[in-house]
């Protein structure tokens, strides 16, 4: 399968990426559920595990980016052949965008939970949709912080995308970073988003990242039918 390939993203965390299936479509946010066929080992987790589709669909293949924790589908997912084939379930979810472009999309993103957004943030500017994005993605360090730069590049050329980046544990880290430090919380949104109450806000993580944002949006009084989340737990 020509297309396949794996490649390091960032510090601990590969991107797979699978050949599309003829006609194979889905909407940039969706995930699937993925099953290794036959594998050489196997643990208490199962053969099973859904992934966010990092890819957008105009690209040529089904991409995604797990962060690499020490189980049994773990490791037989990095070493098995190119090529081999996976029993792929879906496009599954709803965390799609919105369809009203007059209200901005508001993306609150911890360590892997930028999957769906990088789908979302790169098809939208593909397709030079006129509408108002803001990403808050943050990681540990920029070490971890899958598809950063390239977003970052996106947000540099289309100025109705604003990309902010937020590193909590830089004395970790041996890069520079002179972006925000501080958790995402209530004054750092209403720094820098004018009205809280016109967004729709996506938020996806680890569970407690997810929870943590839920309770920072409705503690600022925005309306719970504007929040939409999708949490990560194990990965």
């Amino acid at each position: 399968m020509p297309d396949d390939k794996r490649e390091e993203v960032a510090e601990g965390t590969l991107a797979f990426h699978f050949e599309k299936p003829v006609g194979w479509m889905f909407k940039p946010g969706q995930y699937i559920d993925m099953t290794l066929l036959a594998p050489s080992e196997t643990d208490a987790e199962g053969n099973i595990r859904s992934f966010s589709i990092a890819s957008t669909p105009r690209e040529p293949t089904i991409m995604i980016t797990p962060r690499m924790r020490d189980t049994a589908f773990k490791r037989e997912l990095k070493r098995m052949p190119l090529g081999s084939l996976v029993k792929i379930e879906g496009p599954l979810g709803s965390f799609t965008l919105h369809n009203n472009s007059s209200r901005p999309a508001v993306f609150l993103a911890g360590g892997i939970g930028i999957t769906p957004f990088r789908s979302m943030i790169v098809d939208a500017a593909g397709k030079a949709l006129a509408r108002r994005i803001m990403l808050f993605y943050s990681n540990r360090r920029p070490e971890d912080a899958v598809f950063f730069e390239e977003l970052r590049e996106i947000g540099s050329e289309k100025k109705s995308y604003q990309i902010i980046g937020v590193m909590t544990e830089m004395e970790k880290s041996k890069l520079s970073w002179n972006g925000e430090t501080d958790y995402i919380d209530n004054a750092m949104l209403a720094r820098l988003i004018p009205d809280m109450s016109v967004p729709i806000y996506y938020t996806a993580g680890p569970p407690a990242m997810v929870a943590a944002m839920q309770k920072t949006l409705v503690s600022a009084k925005v309306n719970e039918d504007d929040i939409r989340s999708e949490d990560f737990p194990g990965y």
